[in-house]
């Protein structure tokens, strides 16, 4: 979370033609603004670190406005992107946090191996954004009852019929194919769709939020604030 806050003291005391009500609104709509350049500054750099991120990714942060009475704008993950912890890894590296996916198949997985990481293999499908594609997920954790839903889970009768089509399973921890899921094709042959790995995947510190944030505040704020100030200073002059 970043504040956005300007000292209104210093602006009374330079600028005594301007009532201390029209100095607070200048502050704010300055304030307002200048956050608003901050957030598209750090949308323009999660396009540059990141490879192609999501529309949730870049909705992940929100303004809060200023007000008169409290001229502070801040800048703060949506509380459903900050209960996900993905971007403070991104900001400040370190090991990735366990992924939704990761902790059903950890919980609901009929397994004997340790599934620390899954990761997307060559045959899985992907969607515009490089992630894995809902429609197949889907598929698959139903194939494996692993869905959250269990009235979504392939019910016994349903594998009966389905029997010659395609379906998904996990090699057991003493097979010598590699460890994941894998597809299993009508006549037989096999893909492997994830891959299961004991080793957590590691960041490095690359989106620099706040380095970003903070110098687009510096360049900004006092233009924005100049602009407010001379527009109710003109306004005076003409009425």
């Amino acid at each position: 979370m970043l504040n956005l806050d300007v000292d209104d003291t210093a602006l009374q005391a330079k600028l005594r033609q301007l009532s201390e009500r029209q100095l607070k609104w200048a502050a704010k709509d300055a304030l307002d603004k200048t956050a608003g350049d901050v957030l598209a500054g750090i949308h323009a750099r999660m396009d540059g670190v990141f490879d192609r991120p999501t529309p949730f990714t870049k909705r992940a942060f929100v303004i809060q406005k200023a007000h008169t009475e409290r001229l502070e704008a801040v800048i703060h993950e949506r509380p459903r992107n900050a209960a996900r912890d993905y971007l403070k890894v991104q900001e400040g590296g370190g090991p990735r946090p366990p992924t939704g996916l990761e902790t059903v198949l950890r919980s609901r997985l009929a397994y004997d191996g340790t599934i620390t990481a899954v990761m997307p293999a060559p045959f899985a499908k992907l969607n515009a954004y490089g992630n894995w594609d809902a429609g197949e997920r889907n598929k698959v954790m139903s194939g494996l009852k692993a869905q959250r839903d269990a009235w979504t889970n392939t019910t016994l009768a349903s594998r009966k019929r389905k029997r010659r089509k395609t379906g998904f399973f996990v090699p057991q921890a003493e097979s010598r194919l590699p460890k994941g899921v894998w597809m299993r094709e009508a006549d037989g042959t096999i893909y492997q769709i994830l891959r299961f790995t004991r080793v957590v995947p590691q960041y490095q510190p690359r989106l620099g939020f706040y380095d970003g944030a903070e110098e687009a505040f510096r360049l900004r704020l006092p233009a924005h604030l100049r602009r407010e100030i001379e527009a109710r200073v003109a306004g005076l002059a003409g009425s």
